[in-house]
């Protein structure tokens, strides 16, 4: 069989994509590892009619419903290799062989790389976020740090004051000028240089120079890893951005080859539930429409 739209990624962008085509009555195959970027938070905030709800309840409701359509099939595996071209692509699934499909969609997601900083992974989505609009409110105005990975680092210590004291901390990543000093300064941040020797409790700065700094709430910047190392191969240009690798889109989310269309974290380099289902709702009417249409 040879599906109208195969979409690589589960999650929320693949789901919000699935949903469109599949109110199209057109076969689609969706593809999910099941390794949905924040499978590490308790909470997910932000997301219109969801605000508080647990993630992996908003993913299993979605599909849920996704299943009530019946040309939408569901493999829960890895895509390891996919080829060829518009109305002719292949997708390889470890342990499932092959399948072809018209169209592709791409939300396999990113992979975030943090700090090296012991004690940081451990706490990654509970105590430790990258995103102030996902997790900032929750701190109640508490005392907020910044673990400093790159120049973005003077991003979050301008932006934070807004959701509690906010200290920043260098780390030997990042130098603020005089300037940035002065930025900083104005919005109230704290700029601490002493090196961190790592986190401990729920999310304190353990200093080398012995002292303790108790905070209620870290954020880092990781850098963005593609999830799926066989784009490039594919053909997709691919854009390096200062947190990492994205796909760029045209605004009707289709890459720069023709037929395949990019969704959710893989294509912008921002991690929001929200954006991720526009940006899958998008994709999905996109590919829907150039089957349609397709010399437009």
């Amino acid at each position: 069989m040879t599906y109208d739209v195969i979409i690589i990624g589960g999650s929320y962008a693949g789901l919000s994509a699935a949903l469109q085509l599949g109110r199209a009555r057109r076969s689609v195959l969706v593809i999910d590892a099941g390794t949905r970027r924040n499978r590490f938070a308790s909470h997910s905030h932000g997301f219109l009619g969801q605000d508080g709800r647990a993630p992996d309840e908003i993913v299993a409701e979605a599909r849920r419903q996704i299943e009530r359509y019946n040309t939408i099939d569901w493999i829960d595996g890895l895509a390891t290799n996919v080829s060829g071209s518009v109305d002719a692509f292949e997708v390889e699934i470890e342990g499932d062989g092959r399948n072809e499909g018209r169209r592709l969609i791409l939300a396999a997601g990113v992979t975030d790389d943090l700090p090296s900083v012991p004690g940081l992974s451990e706490r990654w989505g509970r105590s430790v976020f990258h995103c102030p609009y996902c997790h900032g409110y929750e701190l109640n105005q508490g005392q907020i740090g910044v673990i400093a990975a790159s120049a973005l680092a003077m991003h979050h210590g301008l932006m934070l004051p807004d959701w509690g004291a906010t200290t920043l901390f260098t780390n030997g990543a990042f130098t603020p000028d005089q300037r940035e000093r002065a930025q900083l300064e104005a919005r109230g941040t704290v700029v601490e240089e002493v090196a961190i020797h790592e986190i401990t409790g729920k999310a304190d700065v353990v200093l080398a120079d012995g002292r303790t700094l108790v905070m209620d709430g870290l954020f880092a910047q990781p850098t963005l890893r593609i999830s799926a190392p066989w784009i490039a191969e594919l053909g997709c240009t691919l854009e390096e951005t200062p947190m990492g690798a994205t796909i760029p889109t045209d605004v009707m989310k289709q890459t720069t080859k023709r037929g395949v269309f990019a969704c959710g974290d893989i294509a912008r380099p921002a991690g929001s539930v929200a954006l991720a289902v526009g940006d899958g709702a998008m994709a999905g009417t996109a590919a829907h429409r150039s089957l349609m249409f397709p010399d437009l």
